[in-house]
């Protein structure tokens, strides 16, 4: 059933039935699989975090090098130093957790920030983000990544610190294209005549009631790019070194087994890799199509 309302002198039409039953089917299935991913990964990394193993992720077994999946109790077998799979991977959730959420905190503060000033204040203020998101986009990520590196030292969080800063413009360039489109509606200018002050229209009114989603979305998705970006590095040698755990080292010492019919080293952490990303960008594009109506447009 529909009803009409007015807010601010427009009039839409809206309805009572939740989000859930209007949604599609193929964005449910996307969002039921990214929030089973997501659980999985908060669980995972409170366990590794309390130690709630199966094993010592540490622990060196000669007898046990490179055995297969489901021998002497290792679930997904062990790696060239004997070393259970299964421990490893769930500890090695920690290499791109903490530096993941710094990479989006930094890239929605300072985005949304700058969006607003642009979007809602314009005039110079507006010209010199437009700069200043060039100046940052010119400048190839990969790049400044590896001079970073080469500067301190390899570690994750100076990298996920990269990451946000060079994932602001993007932030940007969304939040201020939406004040600009919210600015044309009537309920900024109407509560802006009732005397509202700024900060209450812009933190209430526009970040929380029409923004929020957006950011939550932007906020899924970078956390994909986050595990991509360090577990890249981390194969490549630039990331988190050995001996602790991440799952692109753990691609990346398994590889070299591969070819010897020990399969099990690297491809149980690539599929970890492929799963929690397929589910963070499917959580975020699923929540996209059904909390901005793409479907029904």
């Amino acid at each position: 059933m529909k009803h009409y309302s007015q807010v601010a002198g427009e009039i839409g039409a809206y309805s009572d039935l939740p989000f859930w039953k209007k949604a599609d089917r193929g964005d449910l299935a996307y969002v039921a699989y990214g929030l089973f991913i997501v659980t999985l990964v908060l669980v995972s990394y409170a366990l590794g975090a309390l130690k709630l193993l199966p094993y010592d992720p540490q622990q060196i077994s000669i007898g046990l090098l490179n055995a297969p999946p489901g021998r002497a109790g290792h679930l997904l077998g062990t790696d060239f130093l004997g070393r259970d799979i299964l421990s490893r991977l769930i500890v090695g959730i920690q290499a791109y957790f903490l530096p993941g959420l710094l990479a989006i905190a930094i890239s929605l503060s300072l985005g949304t920030a700058l969006g607003v000033v642009a979007g809602y204040r314009g005039g110079p203020a507006d010209a010199l983000i437009a700069y200043f998101n060039d100046l940052v986009d010119s400048f190839p990520r990969l790049v400044l990544i590896l001079l970073v590196i080469a500067a301190f030292k390899p570690d994750i969080y100076y990298v996920m610190v990269v990451v946000g800063v060079t994932g602001v413009p993007g932030v940007t360039s969304l939040i201020a294209g939406k004040i600009r489109f919210l600015r044309q509606k009537n309920f900024i200018e109407a509560a802006s005549v009732l005397g509202l002050p700024a900060h209450v229209i812009i933190l209430k009114h526009i970040l929380w009631y029409n923004c929020r989603t957006l950011l939550i979305i932007e906020a899924t998705l970078g956390m994909g790019e986050a595990i991509l970006i360090e577990t890249s590095l981390s194969y490549l040698g630039f990331g988190v070194q050995e001996p602790t755990p991440s799952w692109g080292n753990m691609v990346q010492a398994g590889a070299n087994y591969f070819l010897q019919g020990k399969f099990w080293p690297s491809t149980a952490p690539a599929l970890a890799i492929l799963f929690t990303i397929l589910g963070f960008h499917l959580l975020g594009d699923g929540l996209n199509n059904i909390l901005e109506g793409k479907r029904n447009k």
